[in-house]
């Protein structure tokens, strides 16, 4: 899939790698063309440690020893927590992230600042695949995969008068990001095994925040294996149930 881009051209480019307990990837792309882009998925082992999967993936993709204009590293995790920015504290990044979560072995807080949302995510990522990476990708720049999405979907909730939540849901997971015109109202995630789960949740949700069953809308995007069971069973309460084509 990496065929037609110019690796010489390598320094143009941005590198994203996405990290996850199920598996990696990463994609290549050009931001002066709208043609040079790849992504490429790799598989892991999943008897090994993060860093360890890590680690093989560097040594053995030749696409990563290239020079990048600029690297990503997506951390998807559902240890993470919004702060509203007006409130964050730098000092108070581990007080705050531990008093959502119970304190983890080896790992360290990052942050996000999102601007366009007006909050900071909070995040907590392996020390060990925090090291072996800044040592790979001395410039690299850490997000929670919560913190693209969030300022994603906040420009797209200003569209419009109903209030929006959007959900991302994938294997055994779910984050849901609510909003009223550009305006955060709540960022989780739950755990879902099946599409009575992911019902439950969005309609507990719905119901907690005042949305109205005819005008407010809920999108859904993600790995859907269940989605037409799930847009039946959202239907049969809410008017406005809309699929986020993947592309977008």
């Amino acid at each position: 899939m990496t065929e037609r881009i110019d690796f010489t051209k390598s320094e143009q480019y941005t590198l994203s790698i996405r990290l996850s307990a199920g598996g990696f990837s990463f994609s290549i792309y050009n931001p002066l063309t709208d043609n040079d882009f790849c992504f490429v998925p790799y598989p892991v082992n999943t008897g090994y440690s993060m860093t360890a999967n890590l680690k093989e993936m560097l040594t053995d993709t030749e696409t990563l020893r290239y020079p990048y204009k600029r690297v990503n590293i997506l951390y998807d995790s559902p240890r993470f927590t919004p702060v509203p920015l007006e409130l964050f504290e730098d000092e108070q990044m581990d007080t705050v992230f531990y008093h959502n979560f119970p304190k983890g072995n080896n790992e360290i807080v990052l942050c996000n600042v999102l601007g366009r949302s007006n909050v900071v995510i909070l995040f907590a990522i392996d020390k060990h695949t925090h090291l072996l990476l800044t040592e790979h990708f001395p410039t690299a720049r850490y997000f929670s995969t919560a913190s693209p999405l969030t300022e994603y979907f906040a420009r797209k909730s200003r569209l419009g008068n109903s209030r929006k939540l959007y959900t991302y849901i994938r294997e055994q997971q779910m984050e849901v990001f609510c909003f009223d015109k550009g305006n955060l109202l709540l960022i989780n995630s739950f755990p879902c095994k099946q599409t009575t789960d992911h019902v439950y949740y969005l309609l507990y949700i719905w119901q907690q925040l005042n949305y109205n069953q005819e005008k407010d809308e809920l999108h859904l995007t993600g790995k859907l294996e269940d989605k037409e069971e799930l847009l039946k069973e959202l239907r049969n309460y809410l008017r406005q149930v809309f699929v986020i084509n993947p592309k977008a």
